[in-house]
């Protein structure tokens, strides 16, 4: 598979699901996740969360920027691997606004305590599934035979 076969993999099984899981190292030092709405990613390398500057996550991101974003859903699993700062970008953070940031959003667009958290990832790791029935008849048919199964293809992209 070419790099760019590569990452159109990984921005459609990004695409396939709305909700993503942010990993971060906590001010305790223990590795945490949390479900993220993604707003915006032009190409998987940077991605867009709308966030308030007081929550714990941002917090333990100014002490240490690493994170993994992870994806999954039916078209398959990514895992982001990268860095990730707090961004007070009031433009940005406009464009991205929408009607579930005011839903999940304790402040509004105007709120000096909202803000964006921006992930720049350095490489994707993904698995593209072939879905549940194939994935089904590849397992039954690893189970019976001696047949190497196809469980999709898989893969690692820097980005």
């Amino acid at each position: 598979m070419t790099y760019d076969q590569q990452l159109q993999t990984v921005t459609d099984i990004m695409r396939s699901t709305s909700i993503a899981s942010l990993a971060y190292i906590s001010v305790e030092g223990d590795l945490v996740s949390t479900p993220m709405g993604t707003q915006d990613f032009t190409e998987p390398g940077t991605v867009w969360f709308i966030s308030q500057r007081g929550t714990d996550k941002a917090i333990a991101l100014e002490r240490d920027a690493r994170v993994n974003v992870h994806y999954a859903g039916k078209e398959g699993w990514v895992s982001l691997a990268g860095t990730a700062r707090f961004s007070d970008d009031r433009a940005k953070l406009r464009e991205l606004w929408d009607a579930s940031a005011d839903a999940f959003m304790e402040g509004g667009v105007d709120d000096p305590g909202t803000g964006l958290i921006e992930v720049t990832a350095t490489s994707a790791e993904y698995w593209d599934s072939p879905g549940k029935v194939a994935m089904a008849v590849q397992f039954v048919k690893g189970l019976v035979s001696d047949e190497e199964t196809d469980l999709g293809d898989s893969g690692v992209v820097a980005l």
